[in-house]
């Protein structure tokens, strides 16, 4: 079974409404700062390399990656699989989000 799920907000909003997971938004800080998902950890893309990201210490957790359009959680999706996470759900761009945000 792959690590890596295709998701939609909808899908998304029901997984983070159910609790255990983990959001992370993998845009710039400024991008962040302007508006986020309300509870997202702050991973930027350019920052996962070789090591695992501090901000995500548990393998086994279910992740909900997105960004602003969905290219680079696509890229931050493939990245972390390859590190070894387990459940990596690509909710795609916060473009498509249609709730609450914060700033």
């Amino acid at each position: 079974e792959s690590a890596y799920h295709k998701i939609d907000a909808e899908t998304a909003k029901e997984m983070i409404d159910a609790g255990e997971v983990t959001i992370v938004d993998v845009r710039r800080q400024d991008e962040y700062d302007d508006k986020h998902i309300p509870g997202a950890v702050l991973v930027p893309n350019e920052t996962i390399a070789d090591t695992d990201p501090e901000a995500l210490p548990d393998k086994e957790a279910t992740l909900i990656v997105y960004c602003r359009t969905g290219v680079r959680s696509k890229a931050a999706s493939d990245k972390l699989v390859e590190l070894g996470y387990e459940n990596v759900y690509d909710m795609g761009g916060i473009n498509d989000w249609p709730y609450e945000t914060e700033s």
